[in-house]
């Protein structure tokens, strides 16, 4: 056992994780006492990350357990060999850490090994102490089976309408030969998930329309700018791209806009997606949890080619999400509403 997972064991942490901790590792992981696995954390997120090992130890899986700052400076440049070395022996990792600007590459480092190996990888980017005892205390059986359903429905149609409100109203025409996937929080090798899971995703073939983030924007300008419903920022999107965006918050607008035009496909909608976690009740600020508040969201730049099938790459992603969506899928049969002001009308 490695002393920074000696270090964690010896940690205390609040009672109140407990319950998200063993829903990760027992529910969401479903890790084996026989299974080898990575815990990657940083000193924000020790406490969580001890709940978890503690959760691991009473499992009693094999596991080492690394702390970022132990092993480089942040913001990363890239993610330390160490853990890439340990990621290559293990069946299954736990990435609990708080981002910084600029670390997406080193994400995707680690993420290249998890893919290739096909292991199961709990995503926590950004996990805090409210989504321990909020998100992550959900009935992910629950949220499974209604993920299920939204999947079988999205995978047969054509086009998908959506508005809100606030001025949403997009349309997005699917691309048949792009895969839809269900990161619902029961994890398996098919797909790495983030935890809280909840959400239906694919790449879109063609977004056209209005998207108004009255939600939050990902990456690390969601710490920064939290909530925006008293400053939405509004998307004018066409042929897959983004025309303009505009926010009474200036920053917020510059900050995005110079965000996704740091590469050739930094503006395209890589990522199509309806939330599915009926456990959370409002967004918090936090993407990690409320791209999976029920709804949809959208992301530009890396499609996750490696999984949807779409043949192009981008060195940015980040997730944009609105607030009481009307859903509406059109099949070569017919159209079905399944979200009248962010409340589905289907179940599990």
């Amino acid at each position: 056992m490695s002393a920074t997972t000696t270090h964690l064991l010896a940690q205390a942490f609040p009672a109140e994780f407990t319950p998200g901790a063993r829903s990760a590792v027992f529910t969401c992981l479903r890790i084996q006492p026989d299974e080898r696995v990575t815990l990657i954390t940083d000193l924000v997120s020790e406490p969580i990350a001890a709940s978890l090992a503690a959760q691991l130890k009473e499992r009693g899986c094999p596991f080492n357990a690394f702390i970022l700052e132990d092993l480089a400076p942040r913001p990363l440049a890239d993610m330390p060999a160490a853990v890439l070395e340990d990621l290559e022996t293990s069946a299954v990792s736990i990435f609990a850490v708080q981002v910084q600007q600029n670390e997406l590459r080193s994400r995707m480092q680690m993420t290249d090994v998890v893919n290739r190996r096909r292991m199961r990888h709990a995503h926590m980017v950004n996990i805090t102490p409210e989504i321990m005892c909020d998100g992550m205390r959900a009935d992910f059986d629950a949220v499974d089976r209604l993920s299920q359903q939204v999947l079988e429905r999205v995978r047969r149609a054509v086009r998908i309408r959506a508005t809100t409100a606030a001025g949403t109203s997009i349309v997005s025409n699917m691309n048949p030969e792009y895969k839809w996937f269900k990161t619902s929080g029961i994890i398996s090798p098919e797909k790495w998930g983030n935890l809280p899971g909840g959400e239906c995703f694919t790449s879109p073939g063609e977004v056209n329309g209005i998207f108004v983030v009255d939600g939050v924007v990902g990456d690390w300008l969601c710490a920064r700018y939290g909530l925006l419903e008293a400053s939405p920022l509004t998307i004018e999107i066409a042929q897959n791209r983004i025309v303009s965006c505009s926010s009474t918050n200036k920053q917020l607008e510059q900050d995005f806009w110079a965000y996704t035009h740091t590469d050739e496909n930094s503006d395209r909608v890589g990522e199509f997606a309806i939330g599915t976690n009926i456990g959370v009740s409002r967004v918090i600020g936090n993407i990690l949890q409320d791209e999976k508040f029920p709804g949809i969201h959208i992301a530009f730049g890396n499609p996750y080619g490696e999984h949807t099938g779409a043949p192009w790459r981008s060195t940015t992603h980040i997730d944009v999400v609105g607030l009481g969506f009307n859903i509406w899928l059109e099949y070569a049969e017919g159209e079905e509403q399944i979200m009248r002001e962010g409340r589905f009308l289907i179940s599990g």
